[in-house]
């Protein structure tokens, strides 16, 4: 993952409420937060396209992880009348969420992979106001953003998220891929791919 799609992520991640459980999806439903549904198959074709920008594995689970917090982003966004326009996040999308030029015209040559990127951009540009700040070119962005955390984990913590066991579960603001299903103990299936990306890890840092 790109350090600047793994950086925000990370900021994205630790928005959130505290809430969430793993049951309460119906078929097809990868996730729901409030009324809105994100589908396994939307899931899929985002993991897909962002990892063929990138030329590097995109998880399902990254995918969804990024796709949940956009949705909660978007929810307080909306209930806040948080004005977040299309030139705004052209802009976030180029100069602060995709990690090269090249990634970026990568990123918008396909649907899924361009809206997973300006949902991305709109939450940053969210975070940031929330906190009171203007955008991304604010010389104390850095610090809004941080600020902007703190007030989008309060705006969202009646906002109801359920993820489909398959996935993991929502847990402290982020998808927990240990967590299989209503259970605290991780799946053999889990712990297998959790085993599998570890010595993936380790290998890349060898290298």
């Amino acid at each position: 993952m790109s350090t600047r799609l793994r950086a925000l992520g990370v900021v994205v991640a630790t928005v959130l409420l505290t809430a969430g459980c793993a049951a309460g999806t119906h078929p097809g439903a990868a996730a729901m937060i409030g009324d809105t549904e994100i589908s396994i198959g939307d899931v899929d074709k985002t993991s897909r396209a962002v990892g063929a920008a990138l030329g590097e594995s995109y998880p399902d689970q990254a995918a969804l992880n990024g796709m949940v917090s956009n949705e909660l982003a978007a929810q307080v966004g909306r209930q806040k009348a948080i004005p977040v326009s299309d030139a705004e996040i052209a802009d976030a999308a180029k100069n602060a969420v995709a990690p090269s030029p090249e990634a970026y015209q990568k990123l918008q040559a396909d649907p899924a992979s361009r809206a997973f990127l300006d949902n991305l951009a709109a939450t940053l540009i969210v975070t940031i106001k929330l906190a009171g700040g203007k955008g991304i070119h604010d010389t104390d962005g850095q610090q809004k953003a941080q600020e902007g955390l703190q007030a989008l984990n309060a705006a969202s913590k009646d906002i109801k998220v359920t993820v489909a066991p398959r996935f993991g579960q929502w847990s402290d603001g982020r998808l927990d891929t240990a967590i299989s299903g209503s259970l605290s103990k991780e799946s053999d299936q889990t712990a297998a791919k959790r085993k599998a990306a570890e010595d993936a890890a380790k290998q890349q840092g060898q290298g």
